[in-house]
Formats: C-alpha cells, sequence, structure tokens
C-alpha cells in the first residue's frame, strides 16, 4: 500500500517542475498551465468525499484496486495528450482516481497499529512517502530535461500500474464484520459534529492552500527567477522535499504532547513567514530554497498531526475521518493554487509570498484560540 501511495502522490507532484515545458508546447502562460493542479485537487477532493465512506462500508482493497486502476490509465493516457484541453480532462480523472488512495491507506494502517502508535505510524507513512517524493518527482524533472515533459508521464503511469499489480496480489482483503452498506452522510455528520474535524478543516485548508501555493510555483519561481534548468531545479525540489520528510517524523512527538495546539499554531506562523520570505524578498537561489525547506517542512508537519490526530475521534470511521482532513488538504490544493497562479498573473511572485503569510495567520487563529481542545485526546 505504501508503494501506491508514493506513486499517487508522484502522479500529482511531478507537475510543477513540467509546467514551463508544458506551457511553452500548447502556447499558454505558466499561471494557466498551472490550473491542470487546480483541476487535479479539485477533482481529488470530490474522490475524497465519495471514496473514503466506500472503503469504510466495503472495505479497504476494492477501493484502492479501482482508484489505481483509473489513475493508470489516466496518467498514462497524458504522456499522448495532443493539446492542453486533453491533458486537462485526464487530470480530472487523475484527481478522481488519486482520492481514494491516501485516506485509503492511513485507514488500513489505523485497522492494525495500536492507538499509542498511531502517531508515530502515520507520521512515518506520511514522511517515507514525502521522501519518496525527494527522489521520484526531481527523477521526473530529469527525465523532462532529457527528453521532454511527456516522458515523465509515461514512466509515472509505469509506476502506478504496478503499484496496481502489488495492491491486487498481496493487500489482504478485510476481515472484520461490515454492514456492506454504503453509509455516507451519517458517518461526515457525526464526525463534523465534533468539534476537532470544525476547526481542523479549516486549519488544514488554510496551511495547505499555503503549502500548494508554494510547491505548484516554487520550480516556476526559481526557473524565472535564478535562471536555472528544468534539470537543475530537480536538486532544489528534492531538498525541500528532504525537509517536508524530517518534519513529519516529528509528528508522534506532537500528536502526544499536551500543548499541541500551541505548537501546530507557532510551525503555521512560521511558515507563513518563510513563504513570504520565499516569494516577496529578494534572496539568492539558495537561501530562498532554504525558505521553501522550512516553510514547506513545517506545514508538512501540521497536516501529518491533523491526519494522526483524526484517528483518535473517529472510531469505525477512519477512513472518512482522514477523508475530511484529506479533504483540506486536497481543497486548499485546489484554492492554493488556483489563488496563487492568480496572483502570479497580477502581481507577481511576490503576490504569492503576502498569500502565505495571510493564511498561516488564519490558520493559527483558529488552532491557537478555538482549537485549545485539541489536547483533549493527548497522551
Amino acid at each position: 500500500m505504501l508503494f501506491a501511495v508514493v506513486a499517487t502522490m508522484n502522479a500529482v507532484l511531478m507537475l510543477p517542475p513540467l509546467l514551463v515545458d508544458i506551457a511553452a508546447e500548447f502556447g499558454r502562460s505558466v499561471s494557466v498551465t498551472g490550473q491542470l493542479a487546480t483541476v487535479t485537487f479539485g477533482f481529488w477532493a470530490v474522490s475524497v468525499l465519495l471514496a473514503s465512506p466506500l472503503s469504510d462500508s466495503f472495505g479497504r482493497r476494492p477501493v484502492a484496486i479501482v482508484g489505481l486502476l483509473v489513475l493508470s490509465i489516466s496518467v498514462m493516457a497524458s504522456a499522448f495528450a495532443p493539446n492542453i484541453y486533453v491533458l486537462l480532462a485526464l487530470r480530472v480523472l487523475t484527481g478522481l482516481g488519486g482520492g481514494t488512495i491516501p485516506p485509503n491507506a492511513i485507514a488500513a494502517v489505523s485497522d492494525i497499529i495500536s492507538p499509542e502508535r498511531r502517531g508515530q505510524a502515520v507520521g512515518g507513512l506520511m514522511a517515507v512517502n514525502v521522501l519518496a517524493a525527494a527522489t521520484t518527482v526531481p527523477v521526473m524533472a530529469l527525465l523532462a530535461d532529457w527528453a521532454n515533459w511527456r516522458l515523465p508521464f509515461m514512466v509515472s503511469g509505469l509506476m502506478l500500474a504496478a503499484s496496481l499489480v502489488t495492491v491486487w496480489l498481496w493487500l489482504p482483503g478485510d476481515r472484520r464484520v461490515r454492514a456492506r452498506s454504503f453509509v455516507f452522510l451519517s458517518r461526515y455528520w457525526s464526525l463534523l459534529s465534533l468539534r476537532f474535524f470544525r476547526v481542523g478543516f479549516v486549519a488544514g485548508i488554510t496551511q495547505r492552500m499555503m503549502f500548494w501555493g508554494t510547491v505548484s510555483f516554487f520550480a516556476a519561481h526559481l526557473i524565472a527567477t535564478h535562471e536555472v534548468s528544468v534539470g537543475f531545479v530537480a536538486l532544489p525540489l528534492a531538498v525541500t522535499a528532504v525537509g517536508q520528510a524530517a518534519a513529519s517524523l516529528c509528528v508522534g512527538y506532537v500528536v502526544k504532547n499536551r500543548h499541541r495546539a500551541a505548537i501546530i499554531t507557532a510551525a503555521s506562523l512560521v511558515a507563513g513567514i518563510c513563504g513570504l520570505l520565499t516569494f516577496s524578498a529578494d534572496l539568492d537561489l539558495w537561501p530562498a530554497v532554504a525558505a521553501a525547506t522550512v516553510g514547506t517542512g513545517m506545514v508538512s508537519l501540521n497536516i501529518a498531526a491533523l491526519m494522526a490526530m483524526s484517528t483518535e475521534f473517529s472510531g469505525d470511521s477512519k477512513a472518512t475521518g482522514a477523508a475530511i482532513v484529506g479533504l483540506s488538504n486536497q481543497s486548499g490544493g485546489m484554492f492554493g493554487a488556483a489563488l496563487a497562479g492568480l496572483l502570479l498573473a497580477n502581481v507577481g511572485f511576490q503576490g504569492i509570498g503576502y498569500m502565505c503569510l495571510g493564511l498561516t495567520v488564519l490558520s493559527a487563529l483558529m488552532t491557537g484560540v478555538v482549537g485549545r481542545r485539541f489536547a483533549e485526546s493527548a497522551g
């Protein structure tokens, strides 16, 4: 299942370093081409909402198989897209398939891990996933630099097909007794009646808007501002991914800490300041990379903590609980990429920096003032 998560996230995260080449081939601006990410995240959010209750009702394996099949076909077909409109339609399918995998994987892990170790397990899962992205996404950028932007889609499609085979062969069926009926609204209603999920969703979506706004245009910012090649930008992307993975490994400590709301609040503020420095300050290449690494690392820590904490409150609806937090992630991706693209087109890269600061200040207010009860289940 871990390989499936890695392959799925690679299919999404490989897009930013390819935007410049895609825009050049199809005669579009980078800001317009960046809306491919917006569409992907938008339909990812829809898929997360629908697929997670299916996973809780019918089991993890069938949902994973269907999702990976859709992903494999859409990503491989993207390599042969004749124009931006076909590629846009295929990214819709990529979003629909991608939303079935991460919450499903977290729920599968939570099914077998004791409550005391869930924070560490979920943090480890997300850290390994990000660390894998530190290698796969730069490789995709290098492949694009060596050939063209279509080759990474072909390689990513093969990765997804291989993960589909591994899930088909080795992911066991669910042996627990289930009602085998699709319960949708009642699962969401019961979880959203809890304070944690209401506050966590708003805090999560604002932070992930900052994260995906940064990730979607950071490579283009380096290429445009520092005149580096697509191949070279693979190295800064790897550095930021390693920072995100390292931060995710600290989730076990954060989840168990009774002051975890204060830690999440402080991390949000640090992330916003770093985002402002990345895009709005006149930094040299590596200071800009360092700022982006710290900023995206802090947000990665927070979303992993919220994801792990969701398993404390969700009972038998763990995939649905992860979906609520995951929806904030994907909705944040959709709105973050869209808003960042709009600001880039009308203000420039510095507009993205101010967006990062404003969003994370709002998130800090949510967790610091409204979310004080996050600590109730700590320990």
